[in-house]
């Protein structure tokens, strides 16, 4: 069978970021099918076609696992201009931008907003520094500033370079590598992002009774900076990743070139995190959150530019036309306890009868408790977490989960109210109860019984009636004491029949 390997992505987008891999076989039984290998396919899709969609998407997603108050949420939609520490703004970086856009006409690299011209010439120096990992102190040791100066002039220039040619130092590359971002108008990560990194290097975990520990959670750190990720600009997010997939490489021979993450981090930190304008005293206590942040990127480079498998969902059913699920929780509703199936529904009826089934049942609803309680502890400190935990506290029967929590009682079949069906029950009887009250009842009840049913067998009355049916039931009573007043004159003894 013979495939035909095919490459496109969208005008607008950067190749490395939103190119989508598909196959088209010649099998008669498979002709017409797209068989697609990137799995970001219709994120990347989504985010192009229809950005303000992707966009509410991702950051309702991010503010699920960090709480942004709503000047921070406004700045990272880019709806109010970011408060940077020391109270500098974007705007006091007038004269810098000005100088810019001068730059970006002239084809100038350095200095310059990033374009995908300028990652085209700078991915000549991650090419080259890949080849050369083992070199001791790389990033830290400096280059020569005359060969540096060479170098920059060239890439401006927008000529293609021989690196290999021996005239450049590997030092001279990597020295020139951190002149570059540190010469962009803005961070790598950009300024509206720069509280959310604050508060996704502050992720801890959290212990049983709901106290915050000293143990970053790792797995929501990396859930976070993905979506984060995703709504970087595109020349942004593509150069991020080329960069960090080269510092990771880097830190993984640490033990040549004596540079670990840690290390690397101190490096790149002031240059891709940190804000512009800014020094060392402006941040105090947020120098040692932002090294450690850029170190756990490194560190986890592999899976940051991954979208999670809940946004790759909601945006193939965005447009396989299905129903488009908000968030992870409304995902985890479909699939919850392990994506495990639905049972039909004869063999839940049949399984209310069954003891070992209703304990499992039971155990499973306990270890779902368990999981939410646990979930409501993790999240971050809200209203909405200490209105959540007083429910818990209120209900602790029936929310809080326990090892002695008493299975619920079987739901019994309630009988018809209607009154037609109390008359056939009063007429006709139910077999069980007519026995048990012929096992039990004596002569009297059973008369009181034959009157109650006649009294409920009789229509209702009218008073007028009423005071008509007692005159007539005082005139027979009359004439039958007449009757037997004859009947004790005649004689005793009758004749015999012929």
């Amino acid at each position: 069978m013979g495939c035909a390997t095919e490459h496109c992505h969208y005008s607008g987008i950067h190749e490395n970021d939103a190119i989508c891999r598909f196959v088209i076989c010649n099998d008669s039984s498979l002709r017409g099918q797209t068989v697609i290998f990137n799995p970001d396919f219709f994120v990347e899709k989504l985010r192009h076609e229809k950005p303000e969609v992707f966009t509410e998407l991702v950051v309702s997603n991010i503010t699920r696992l960090i709480d942004l108050p709503g000047a921070e949420l406004a700045q990272l939609m880019g709806e109010e201009e970011p408060k940077l520490p020391g109270g500098i703004g974007t705007a006091s970086g007038f004269f810098r931008s000005l100088m810019s856009l001068k730059r970006k006409d002239k084809g100038v690299v350095f200095g310059s907003p990033l374009t995908e011209e300028g990652i085209a010439q700078v991915s000549q120096l991650i090419e080259y520094l890949h080849k050369h990992l083992r070199m001791e102190g790389l990033f830290r040791v400096p280059g020569n500033s005359l060969r540096q100066q060479i170098l920059k002039d060239a890439l401006n220039s927008g000529v293609d370079i021989d690196l290999e040619s021996g005239e450049f130092h590997p030092n001279d590359v990597a020295s020139l590598l951190k002149m570059f971002l540190g010469e962009l108008p803005e961070p790598l990560l950009t300024h509206k992002h720069f509280q959310a990194h604050l508060k996704i290097a502050g992720l801890m975990q959290f212990d049983d009774q709901g106290n915050k520990t000293s143990a970053p959670d790792k797995e929501r750190q990396i859930e976070a900076l993905q979506l984060l990720f995703l709504i970087l600009p595109p020349p942004n997010r593509s150069l991020l990743k080329l960069l960090l997939d080269l510092l990771y490489q880097t830190a993984k021979k640490q033990d040549k070139n004596k540079m670990s993450a840690h290390n690397l981090a101190l490096m790149f930190a002031p240059h891709v995190l940190w804000p512009r304008n800014v020094t060392a005293n402006d941040l105090q206590e947020n120098i040692t959150k932002l090294n450690d942040g850029v170190a756990f990127m490194i560190k986890h480079s592999q899976k940051l530019f991954k979208a999670p498998a809940y946004v790759r969902e909601c945006a193939r059913l965005h447009y396989l036309g299905s129903r488009v699920h908000a968030s992870k929780d409304d995902l985890d509703l479909l699939t919850s306890a392990g994506s495990k199936e639905l049972q039909p529904l004869k063999s839940q009826k049949r399984s209310r009868l069954d003891p070992s089934h209703r304990e499992e049942t039971q155990q499973r609803t306990e270890e779902a408790l368990k999981e939410l309680f646990h979930h409501i502890h993790s999240m971050p400190d809200s209203a909405k977490k200490k209105k959540l935990i007083r429910q818990f506290h209120k209900h602790p029967g029936t929310l809080t989960p326990g090892p002695d929590a008493p299975t619920p009682p079987v739901q019994r079949r309630t009988r018809s109210r209607s009154f037609s069906g109390l008359i056939k029950r009063r007429m006709l009887g139910n077999p069980l109860i007519l026995e048990r009250k012929s096992r039990d009842s004596t002569p009297e009840s059973e008369r009181a019984s034959k009157e109650n049913l006649h009294l409920l067998q009789r229509p209702p009355e009218s008073p007028a009636s009423h005071g008509t049916r007692a005159k007539l039931k005082l005139s027979e009573g009359r004439k039958e004491d007449s009757r037997k007043h004859l009947q004790a004159l005649a004689p005793s003894t009758k004749e015999p029949s012929v």
